[in-house]
C-alpha cells in the first residue's frame, strides 16, 4: 500500500471508500496489506504538517490497529528501491511502495499518478479515477 492510498483514507479524500473495501477484505482474512515503514514515514510527515505533532501520533496509533503490516526496509528492499527509482523515475519514497509490491509479489494499491509508469511491469489496483478506478 502506498502513502497516497493511506492519506485518501484517513483524509475522505477521492480513493477513500476503495481503500476502506481493501482494508475491510483484510480485516476479513480475504487480502493481506503490507506497506514500507519508508511509506508509513510519508504519512506520519504529511498528518503531522498539515495537522501537527498530536495529530500524527493519533493517525500512528489509528494505523497500528488496522490489518496492515509495516515493513522495515533492508539492504535488498533498498536496493531494489533504488533500481525501481532509476528505471522508472519514481520519486524515492514511491519506490519504497513498488519494491514491497514486487518482492511480495502483491498489487501496489495507490492514487498516486506517479505509478502510471509501472503499469506495464507492475499489477497496481488504482484507488482512484486514474484508470478507471
Amino acid at each position: 500500500m502506498d502513502a497516497s492510498a493511506l492519506m485518501a483514507f484517513f483524509e475522505g479524500q477521492p480513493g477513500a471508500v476503495k481503500v476502506e473495501e481493501i482494508i475491510n477484505l483484510a480485516m476479513e482474512g480475504k487480502r493481506e496489506l503490507f506497506m514500507s515503514v519508508v511509506n508509513w514515514g510519508e504519512v506520519y510527515y504529511a498528518v503531522w504538517r498539515a495537522h501537527g505533532q498530536d495529530a500524527a501520533r493519533r493517525t500512528s496509533a489509528e494505523i497500528a490497529q488496522l490489518p496492515i503490516e509495516i515493513i522495515n526496509a533492508d539492504m535488498d528492499s533498498t536496493r531494489l528501491a533504488a533500481e525501481i527509482r532509476a528505471s522508472y523515475k519514481l520519486p524515492y519514497a514511491d519506490s519504497f511502495a513498488a519494491s514491497l509490491a514486487r518482492q511480495r509479489r502483491a498489487a501496489l494499491a495507490t492514487g498516486d499518478r506517479d505509478f502510471e509508469s509501472l503499469e506495464k511491469a507492475f499489477e497496481i489496483l488504482w484507488t482512484t479515477g486514474v484508470r478507471g478506478a
